[in-house]
């Protein structure tokens, strides 16, 4: 699945997750798998975490990692679809449309 930078993100509630070491680990509850994220990895999850966009994740890897803008644009773009084709995250729908 193609996770476009406009699509607002947020962690299943079916996934247990604990940083150890700098790393992430991931249980997937439905599943029934584990994955892990490198330090990167880690740094996008966290702000997954706290609610920001793709764009805004964008903007803080840039300002705290030696990155190329178009390295990251695509390396996130990959790392998002790949987090949402396993179900470890999902395209949120906004509130006026949860009732639907």
């Amino acid at each position: 699945m193609t996770v476009s930078f406009d699509d607002p993100l947020r962690i299943s509630e079916q996934v247990l997750y604990q940083e150890v070491h700098g790393e992430t680990v991931l249980l997937d509850l439905a599943g029934e798998r584990y994955y892990s994220l490198n330090d990167v990895g880690t740094r996008v999850w966290s702000l997954l975490g706290r609610g920001l966009s793709v764009t805004e994740i964008h903007a803080c890897i840039l300002a705290e990692y030696a990155v190329e803008p178009e390295v990251l644009t695509r390396d996130l773009a990959t790392l998002l679809s790949d987090l949402t084709t396993t179900g470890l995250i999902t395209v949120a729908v906004p509130a006026e449309n949860a009732a639907d």
